[in-house]
């Protein structure tokens, strides 16, 4: 999900369908590839948005796995549940809720958490502890944070630069956590960083 901002996408950069959505301003190809989803996982997009991810996930993990969808509009939810239907999806869940918030799930169920140009909207010192927390809670041991956000560089696109967030701006919020980096991925526009827990921190949740 993207804010208002990133409604002007460049033509020939972001073939926009039901909302706003960054999946088509990189390969798809190469973010999957990267993410690594296999059949029977339970992947977790937060800040869904139209449901691009949410789809291509779909397919790849099949009916033995699940894909969790969280918006705060219910309009974007509303769509996404009406494509999921249209293209006889029946392994995604897709609900209105506010991410800064408590997850409704239980400890430990999400292979992978994708966020994808979301964290940039907020002021992410202020709602990191929450997020991190709670996607921290929800993992399966071994499993993986993932993020996506436009490079912080001007581009006549997207969220203004002030409000874009850098690998570096990442990875200082995040690894106070308990979260190390997994891969780095240049998507052009965009780039795809991915996080653990290591196996300390898992360990210690257990505890």
């Amino acid at each position: 999900m993207q804010d208002n901002n990133n409604h002007e996408c460049g033509q020939n950069h972001c073939k926009q369908r039901r909302g706003p959505s960054s999946f088509w301003m990189h390969d798809p190809e190469v973010v999957f590839n990267e993410l690594k989803l296999k059949e029977g996982d339970c992947l977790l997009d937060l800040g869904c948005g139209p449901g691009d991810y949410t789809l291509e996930a779909s397919r790849i993990i099949g009916n033995s796995g699940a894909v969790y969808a969280m918006d705060k509009w219910q309009y974007l939810v509303d769509s996404l549940i009406e494509e999921a239907d249209s293209q006889g999806l029946t392994n995604i869940r897709a609900m209105v809720s506010d991410i800064t918030g408590p997850l409704p799930f239980e400890d430990g169920c999400i292979d992978v958490c994708l966020l994808s140009t979301v964290l940039h909207i907020f002021n992410l010192s202020k709602v990191e502890k929450t997020i991190f927390n709670e996607i921290r809670r929800v993992l399966k041991p071994g499993g993986r944070v993932a993020i996506i956000e436009c490079k912080k560089e001007e581009q006549p696109f997207g969220p203004p630069k002030h409000m874009r967030l850098s690998p570096d701006d990442i990875e200082d919020s995040i690894q106070k956590y308990g979260f190390e980096k997994l891969s780095f991925s240049d998507l052009g526009y965009n780039y795809m960083i991915q996080f653990n827990l290591p196996k300390t921190e898992v360990q210690s949740q257990m505890t």
